[in-house]
């Protein structure tokens, strides 16, 4: 059952991380079967309690999944082999369209919001009992999200929409619980969640947002948060649309409990309304990143929801790193306030790129998605192949397999690096990557 790896332990931590130690190793392979916890008791001469001490703690820990009398296996994706691992080596002269980061040449100069926001801190230094949050980014944030229609609420800062998402799940949640989440959807969220020791609850996606009947169905099967993207939603480019945002609130208003997230990391380079859900459940939150506009070293994004989830966020925070840097802040608050980012301009940039590559590939034969942000989606019978194909034709796109759960085959293209000359031959590489290999007669 587990080839040449013997679990080892007395107790039940150090099972679990004899387990936990050999799924890392690679020595335990995603989805292999383990012993039942009786066999595994009687090979260590424990207690079968302490064997079930020790899986429950690797349930927890998004390592293991049990399904009855079928058995305990390590899971498909466990937290301890994450999504990034799949990377596509970029051949010699090649282009790599894998990454997802914005174009270098579309971000601010930070030496002058820096200098200005140094300046102020040598002024009057921060100190520890201030507050938390930065009165300029909390007045300009605030009036953003008033003119975008989202619910009043106090602010907190976090360290970019991932570390506020984290906080917002181990404020609610307790292991065990499910989370709906996005699926095709963002790799790194679609890995914290098992590693929070939660369950994942795939909700499909199309280009207007969340699909509502498998929203429906997850949280009538006992999700307890959602996850959503508003825009630029990753890796697909979806956007929320008036009419698709008024059908999720209200299947959210039919579960007023649920812990509803929402995260506009495309604030800045997109150029469609944003419809929030924001207020449609009893606790809520909305994050507002500053890495896709101003540049992903910021580390910053802005949060804000209903009183009790951000008291909770915050005082977390408070026993632990305590804030985020003011000089951040008002970094931030400078570019924001001093239009910094022409973002009409950064938003058209992407929207021709994104529309160019799509236009081209269905002039090819080739459906693809990509209504907002800087990556296209595209649906392929088999993604390893295609992968392979473009990167042996100089093209190194990412994976599906880092943003799935359980939708069909796909691969993502970041359209950052492109210019309008790119468009044409990456079509064609693409055209061709994705179409079945001719078959073979043999006499």
């Amino acid at each position: 059952m587990l080839g040449e790896y013997r679990i080892t332990g007395r107790g039940a931590a150090e099972i679990a991380a004899s387990v936990e130690r050999a799924v890392g190793a690679g020595e335990l392979q995603p989805g292999q079967l383990l012993p039942s916890m009786r066999e595994l008791a009687d090979q260590l001469g424990v207690n079968p309690n302490t064997v079930a001490a020790a899986y429950r703690t690797l349930r927890e820990r998004g390592v293991i999944e049990t399904a009855g009398r079928r058995g305990s296996r390590v899971r498909p994706k466990p937290a301890t082999t994450g999504r990034e691992q799949l990377r596509v080596e970029v051949p010699p002269g090649g282009r790599d369209l894998s990454t997802g980061n914005p174009d270098p040449a579309l971000l601010p100069r930070l030496a002058p919001a820096l200098a200005a926001a140094a300046e102020r801190s040598d002024g009057r230094p921060v100190l520890y009992g201030d507050d938390p949050v930065d009165a300029g980014l909390a007045r300009v944030a605030r009036a953003e999200l008033d003119a975008d229609g989202v619910p009043a609420g106090p602010l907190a800062v976090t360290s970019g929409s991932l570390d506020a998402v984290e906080r917002l799940l181990a404020a609610h949640l307790r292991p065990g619980d499910t989370v709906a989440v996005e699926d095709p959807g963002w790799g790194s969220l679609l890995d914290l969640v098992p590693a929070l020791g939660l369950h994942t609850a795939p909700v499909g996606v199309d280009d207007d947002g969340p699909r509502p009947d498998e929203l429906r169905r997850a949280l009538e099967s006992g999700a307890r948060a959602v996850i959503v993207t508003d825009r630029a939603q990753n890796p697909t480019g979806a956007s929320l649309t008036a009419t698709r945002a008024r059908a999720l609130r209200a299947v959210l208003r039919d579960h007023p409990e649920t812990l509803l997230v929402e995260d506009d990391h495309g604030h800045g380079i997109v150029d469609l309304p944003l419809h929030p859900l924001a207020g449609s459940t009893r606790h809520w939150a909305f994050a507002r990143s500053a890495a896709k506009a101003y540049g992903p070293d910021l580390r910053l994004a802005v949060l804000t929801g209903d009183p009790v989830t951000v008291d909770r966020v915050r005082g977390r925070q408070r026993l632990g790193p305590g804030w985020v840097s003011l000089l951040l802040q008002r970094t931030v608050a400078h570019l924001w306030t001093h239009g910094a980012v022409d973002r009409a301009a950064v938003a058209q940039s992407y929207r021709a790129r994104r529309t160019g590559l799509v236009d081209a590939l269905a002039e090819r034969g080739v459906v693809a998605h990509g209504r907002s942000g800087m990556n296209v989606w595209v649906p392929v019978p088999d993604e390893t192949a295609a992968v392979a194909r473009l990167v042996q034709a100089g093209w190194a796109v990412a994976p599906g397999a880092r943003f799935r759960l359980a939708s069909p085959q796909g691969i993502r293209v970041t359209v950052s690096p492109l210019a309008e000359e790119d468009i044409a031959p990456l079509a064609d590489a693409v055209a061709a990557a994705v179409r079945p290999s001719p078959a073979r007669a043999y006499g």
